[in-house]
């Protein structure tokens, strides 16, 4: 049988830095500063830095980074935030926590992010801010989404959990809106030993205010300013972080490699082309890369055709379960629209998002993490390959 290729494989990653992590566990065992602290403040000047932003907060998860970012912003009973319908729950999921109401656009089926051409017919008085979700690595049009914020004065707030080092004509995920979000989750393109996440910002008060809220309102310690929350970020993953951060711009173009050889080996075997209408007739569609920047490939999602119906998952699952067969490791991010979950259900959403839906039932994502080999991809590309062939 042939050996196992995982959807991602941290061990690989693990075995070549092993002493840089143990080295960074043994000084913050020595040092016993276990929360916030000097390696959690030079881990955030380091991500500042690469983000091309003035402030950075390290904050327990991504989905706390999204939360406090919220909170900065006095997000609230009332209030609406537009944001995608597909994504992972957090993005919808922090909103509501706070008692506002999501407000979901349909997404562009090329580059899976929210579609910014239907962004301004949902605003209405009740409108805070705009969440992005720069799906898999990619972002979203930052600059058609900037210019309706300021058209209506609204925050912008970016969901950047998949997509650090991803760029905007030159400008860095996190840094063009109000404020942006990363996740250091184990899973992403650097990922810690746990949870833990940040907030970037180029704007010193909201930056002051997410701080403040990280850890309870205090300032000083026990005088309470505000209403936060304990979204503090421990030393030993910001320590552990910063021994892996030095190799984020190696594994970015591993993967980038990785991805533009999966993209020659499907149009080679004839399942996939570039050229419209010809690419909807194939049966797999690849990643497209919208021309505006840089794309770190988080996920490398390919969209599985059902011609019989488009709508319908059944092809998608035939070929997730051929691949395991193969011993091949695949993952649908994500199989339900976020307007579509059962948590929703009282809220009575109507929004009409069927390129969301379409997506959930079409897209697989590939291993596409840096260790991964040529061999591997030509494995992976051929059993595909094979299934059609059947």
């Amino acid at each position: 049988m042939s050996e196992l290729i995982p959807m991602l494989d941290l061990k690989a990653q693990y075995a070549t830095l092993r002493k840089e992590i143990h080295a960074a566990i043994d000084r913050v065992m020595e040092s016993q500063h276990f929360i916030l602290g000097p390696e959690v403040e030079a881990f955030e000047r380091e991500v500042a830095a690469y983000s091309q932003s003035q402030f950075g907060i390290g904050v327990s998860s991504g989905t706390d980074a999204l939360l406090v970012a919220l909170m900065a912003i006095n997000i609230g009973p009332g209030d609406e935030v537009i944001t995608s319908p597909y994504s992972f729950f957090a993005t919808a999921g922090s909103i509501v926590r706070l008692g506002a109401r999501p407000v979901f656009v349909d997404i562009d089926l090329d580059t899976l992010n929210i579609d910014v051409n239907k962004i301004e017919a949902k605003i209405t008085p009740r409108t805070r801010a705009i969440l992005p979700d720069h799906l898999a690595g990619q972002t979203a049009d930052m600059g058609a989404i900037m210019q309706i914020a300021q058209k209506h004065n609204l925050y912008v707030i970016e969901d950047a959990c998949q997509a650090i080092g991803a760029d905007y004509q030159g400008k860095r995920a996190g840094s063009i809106g109000h404020l942006g979000c990363f996740s250091f989750f184990p899973s992403k393109n650097l990922g810690g030993a746990g949870d833990s996440g940040m907030v970037v910002s180029n704007d010193p008060a909201l930056a002051d205010r997410v701080a403040l809220l990280r850890n309870h309102g205090h300032r000083p310690k026990y005088y309470n300013k505000a209403i936060g929350g304990n979204f503090r970020m421990d030393a030993l993953q910001a320590a552990i972080l910063r021994a892996k951060f030095p190799h984020l711009e190696n594994w970015t173009a591993a993967r980038q490699k990785n991805a533009a050889l999966y993209n020659e080996l499907f149009k080679n075997a004839g399942l996939s082309s570039d050229k419209s209408p010809e690419r909807e007739n194939k049966p797999v569609i690849l990643p497209q890369e919208a021309g505006w920047g840089r794309h770190i490939y988080h996920l490398y999602q390919i969209r599985i055709q059902n011609r019989e119906s488009p709508r319908s998952a059944a092809e998608r699952g035939k070929l997730m379960s051929y691949l395991k067969e193969h011993q091949i490791s695949t993952e649908v991010y994500y199989p339900v629209a976020l307007h579509k979950q059962e948590c929703f259900a009282q809220m009575d959403f109507n929004e009409d998002c069927p390129n969301a839906e379409k997506a959930s039932q079409q897209t697989l994502a590939l291993p596409i993490y840096p260790e991964l080999t040529a061999s591997n991809i030509e494995r992976i590309v051929s059993a595909i390959e094979d299934f059609y062939n059947q």
